[in-house]
């Protein structure tokens, strides 16, 4: 396991992933940190983990309308993604832990 330094809406967090997955995990924070932006900058919904929930239902909700309109994830089974869904709440959660301890 490596540590990796991110920023998600200008906070900074220590992730671990695998070796070799850097890429992916970086791909994974910016895609989140562009959805939590927007969604922060429409002034709709207040406080980060309000944000962040927002963000993994919509990211959520693409992954499966892709699974559904027969996109790139249509061969993935209900398991896969439910899967997939978990890796992202874990993310979620590794984000905002710094966060909820300051409460």
């Amino acid at each position: 396991m490596i540590q990796l330094d991110v920023s998600i809406m200008g906070q900074s967090y220590r992730l671990a992933c695998k070796e070799g997955e850097e890429n992916e995990l970086k791909q994974a924070v910016a895609y989140l940190d562009g959805k939590m932006c927007t969604i922060r900058d429409a002034g709709k919904v207040k406080g980060n983990d309000r944000i962040a929930v927002m963000a993994a239902l919509g990211i959520a909700a693409e992954l499966l309308g892709t699974k559904s309109a027969n996109g790139p994830l249509a061969d993935m089974t209900i398991a896969e993604v439910k899967q997939k869904i978990s890796a992202m709440h874990a993310v979620l959660d590794t984000a905002l832990a710094p966060q909820e301890n300051l409460f």
